[in-house]
């Protein structure tokens, strides 16, 4: 069990809540402006924003693109079946409780340690059927049923870095089986130029998905900085129209790049398979500065 610091000083003076766990230093910093709200940081490296008292606030520009795709997953308030593969703080799977009421959620989250500060310190709202498993992401997702979740999120990092098998053609034919026809899957994904990654992650998933989108912001699909990239993969097509307008009038605002353009990004890469695979590139110090 990690070392814990605790400096809480009475109700009007709440501070950092740090403590090792297994990913590294584990802080939860509170949020200034927000009463209940806390960001998550691992080693420094932000992780997630959550605010108890609204779980639709969506601070982190990437996960407000991922609450893009889940809003349009299915019709307004509809429940969703949903795995989530990386917990953070919950932020995405509180998102889907409150804009959802009664989906029925996992969250396969490897770090222990992680999993017991966010339930100790950020506690699930009381009825939120989140069940949450503290396993590999890839072990986890063997375990949910043959076409059960109408919806899979990645977003896992180790070290600031997307695991290298969690990046393969194996992996997503896992991915594949556990959703249901129609189902989604979206994917945080972090690059920077020459973009190799994230062209290779494009070609990986166009192997094994008909329909895809990116969503990201055009200085990164340029290749001008480090930063990152939602991909969106279905057996169905998507609901590009409005994705592309949900993403550019965001407070941050994203291109989305389907169908020829997509292709033409990837420039010929190749699909990625578990042979060949390795983790996603560290991120410079200056992205966390």
């Amino acid at each position: 069990m990690g070392k814990s610091r605790n400096a809480r000083r009475g109700r009007a003076a709440v501070e950092t809540v740090a403590e090792n766990v297994d990913g590294g230093l584990a802080e939860l910093v509170p949020d200034r402006e927000r009463t209940r709200a806390w960001t998550l940081l691992i080693d420094g490296a932000p992780q997630s924003h959550v605010d108890l008292d609204d779980p639709a606030h969506l601070s982190f520009e990437y996960q407000r693109r991922l609450g893009h795709v889940i809003d349009l997953a299915a019709p307004e308030g509809r429940p969703l079946q949903a795995v989530h593969l990386g917990g953070g703080a919950f932020t995405l799977a509180r998102y889907v409780a409150a804009t959802r009421p009664r989906s029925t959620q996992q969250v396969v989250e490897k770090d222990a340690g992680l999993v017991q500060l966010v339930r100790r310190e950020l506690p699930l709202a009381p009825g939120a059927r989140i069940r949450v498993r503290s396993t590999d992401a890839r072990a986890g997702l063997a375990k949910v049923p043959d076409g059960w979740a109408q919806l899979v999120i990645a977003d896992v990092f180790s070290g600031a870095r997307t695991p290298a098998h969690l990046t393969s053609t194996e992996f997503l034919d896992e991915v594949r089986r556990a959703l249901a026809p129609g189902g989604i899957f979206a994917a945080n994904l972090a690059d920077g130029p020459p973009l190799a990654h994230l062209r290779g992650q494009i070609a990986t998933a166009a192997g094994r998905f008909p329909e895809l989108a990116l969503v990201a912001d055009p200085a990164v699909l340029r290749g001008r900085r480090f930063g990152n990239a939602v991909l969106v993969a279905c057996d169905h097509p998507l609901p590009i129209a409005e994705l592309t307008r949900r993403a550019a009038s965001d407070p941050q605002p994203a291109r989305v790049e389907h169908g020829r353009a997509l292709t033409d990004f990837t420039g010929g890469a190749a699909p990625v398979t578990d042979a060949a695979a390795v983790a996603s590139p560290a991120p410079p110090p200056s992205v966390f500065q």
